[in-house]
């Protein structure tokens, strides 16, 4: 259990598992509509690209949806503008439940990828946890290079949101 930092190198076989919201259609745009959860091979995924990859504690929280995931959806175009090519948020919830967070949101498509971390094994890897939920935290990712590693010193938004994550572009 080693914290990530600037420098390291993103590690292999990280996995996540998601709702594929790249078929995303009208017919199961509805927050309660169901799809199959797919494995999501981040480590594949994110090779050769830009990546802000933050983590909460848990969607459809109260801090987690009021202050964590509106800023990322509001600065969606300035983190795109920054030569971001992926945005993804993670939490120990299951991919359905991330699905609908999302949906519940108004993120369609691939503008923020919303993944569940199974059994929190890549949040646990960098021993980023609170009990068995992820903590609050912000990685940056460029070509396999992390450059920016932050985990939320308490329980607010500060470190890890949009906001910060943007500064450090």
């Amino acid at each position: 259990m080693t914290a990530l930092k600037a420098g390291d190198k993103f590690p292999e076989d990280v996995v996540f598992s998601q709702v594929n919201t790249l078929s995303f259609r009208k017919e199961n745009s509805d927050v309660t509509a169901c799809g199959i959860p797919i494995n999501y091979n981040a480590s594949k995924e994110f090779a050769g690209k830009k990546v802000v990859l933050f983590a909460v504690p848990g969607a459809f929280t109260p801090g987690c949806s009021a202050r964590h995931l509106p800023p990322y959806i509001e600065k969606l175009p300035a983190l795109k503008s920054k030569g971001v090519d992926i945005v993804a948020c993670i939490a120990f919830n299951d991919a359905w439940v991330m699905s609908a967070w999302g949906k519940a949101n108004g993120v369609k498509g691939d503008g923020i990828l919303f993944l569940s971390d199974p059994e929190t094994a890549f949040s646990k890897s960098i021993g980023w946890t609170q009990g068995e939920r992820t903590s609050r935290y912000a990685l940056v990712i460029d070509d396999g290079i992390v450059t920016y590693a932050e985990k939320e010193p308490g329980r607010e938004v500060t470190v890890s949101g949009a906001e910060a994550v943007i500064v450090k572009l």
